[in-house]
């Protein structure tokens, strides 16, 4: 545990030694079509990950924080897909060239097993969205994003778990598959059932065993 932690932080430490680079919420940091311009960290803030459908619609991937890297894939393998990578709130970057990251690693190879644990969880999420598409209702899939969100940007509040990340109905929405109107029906259900509470925009979840017997 204590060489991964030293690890760690020598990673977090060769990224500050890159650009500094802070986006406001809503900016697009690499756009879809695009080459990355490097390999990004996050030191604060949310970044999403997201696809644009052939309706046009934008089909949500996966929500990135403070301590990821972005785009792993493209780290190592040079391949890029067309997504865009869009700040969710005020963020906070530092952003190296892939030549340098990838330098990095030949040289402190103790850092690898680090970034394998990052492209794991990576993957992990991953795999559990296509799990999710496979339920058959809505309110299934919202329920099953509802908890993995909680685990992942859970906070105890006094009624529950608040997901303290600035997601929106309609990045639930593109997540899920459904239309926003839809999802928010939904929502309002299990707030009204008392699975949930909507309050200043926000998703606090009451019950999260409860939450997860509907799955």
């Amino acid at each position: 545990m204590l060489a991964d932690k030293a690890a760690h932080e020598q990673l977090i430490t060769f990224f500050h030694s890159g650009t500094e680079l802070k986006y406001k919420k809503g900016e697009s940091i690499v756009r879809a079509g695009d080459d990355p311009r490097g390999i990004y960290f996050i030191t604060q803030g949310f970044v999403k990950a997201y696809a644009i459908t052939k309706y046009g619609e934008e089909n949500l991937l996966i929500v990135r924080k403070d301590g990821d890297l972005f785009p792993l894939i493209w780290a190592f393998t040079g391949l890029h897909r067309d997504i865009t990578y869009q700040a969710m709130s005020d963020t906070t970057l530092w952003r190296v060239a892939r030549s340098e990251f990838l330098d990095f690693l030949k040289k402190h190879e103790h850092a690898v097993p680090v970034l394998l644990d990052m492209a794991i969880e990576a993957y992990r999420l991953h795999s559990e969205r296509v799990m999710n598409l496979e339920y058959r209702t809505v309110k299934e899939r919202i329920a099953s994003f509802l908890v993995t969100h909680a685990e992942r940007f859970g906070k105890k509040s006094p009624n529950g778990i608040i997901i303290d990340a600035p997601i929106r109905r309609s990045d639930i929405a593109g997540s899920v598959n459904a239309s926003r109107e839809t999802t928010s029906r939904e929502l309002t259900a299990l707030a009204r059932h008392g699975y949930i509470s909507l309050q200043n925009g926000s998703i606090e979840i009451c019950d999260i065993e409860k939450l997860r017997e509907l799955l």
